[in-house]
C-alpha cells in the first residue's frame, strides 16, 4: 500500500479516536480498498468499525438498502446511490460516521455521461450527509487508487466541518 493512503488512514484513525467516533465504509468500486487501508493501522479496531463491499445492484438493495428507483433512476454510479449507501451504511452499524464510494473504475463501463474515472463519494453522520463526484484518470488501479484517497480525505473534511 503506497505512502499516502497509509498516511491518511493513519491521520483519520487519529481523529476519529480523538472523537470517539467509529467509521463504517461502503464500497463498491473499490471493492474494500478503504477498508484495508484502514485496517492496515495498527489499533484501528478503536475506530474502525465495519465495512460492506456491495458491488452488485442487489448487494447495494439487499445489504445497504439503496432503493431500486434510486438505481433506476440515478445508476449504481450516482451521488444519490453514493448518499443512500452512506446512510444505510450507518443504519446497519454501531458507526457514527460513514463513507461511500461507487464508480466507474474501467478500462471498460463508461458511457458519455459517466466515463472512466467517474466516481461519486458520501459521506454521512447521523444529521448530515454530503456527496460529490470525481474524474480520476488512469488505468483501473490508479483510479481505484485515487477514489480510496478521496473517500479519507472526504472523511476527514467531514470531521473537521463538525
Amino acid at each position: 500500500m503506497t505512502t499516502d493512503l497509509l498516511s491518511l488512514a493513519r491521520l483519520l484513525g487519529e481523529r476519529l479516536r480523538a472523537e470517539r467516533a467509529l467509521l463504517v465504509t461502503a464500497e463498491s468500486c473499490t471493492g474494500g480498498w478503504v477498508a484495508e487501508a484502514v485496517t492496515a493501522i495498527a489499533g484501528s479496531s478503536e475506530w474502525f468499525e465495519r465495512g460492506f463491499v456491495a458491488y452488485s445492484n442487489a448487494a447495494k438493495r439487499e445489504l445497504l438498502g439503496v432503493s431500486g428507483e434510486t438505481l433506476e433512476v440515478h445508476g449504481a454510479v450516482s451521488e444519490q446511490t453514493a448518499c443512500e449507501l452512506a446512510r444505510g451504511a450507518l443504519e446497519r452499524s454501531h458507526g457514527t460516521i460513514a463513507l461511500a464510494v461507487t464508480g466507474v473504475a474501467g478500462p471498460t463501463g463508461g458511457s458519455a455521461a459517466k466515463p472512466v474515472g467517474f466516481v461519486c463519494f458520501a459521506w454521512a453522520t447521523a444529521d448530515r450527509v454530503k456527496s460529490e463526484h470525481r474524474r480520476f484518470s488512469g488505468n483501473r488501479e490508479a483510479v481505484r487508487r485515487q477514489s480510496v484517497a478521496r473517500a479519507l480525505e472526504g472523511a476527514l473534511e467531514m470531521l473537521d466541518s463538525g
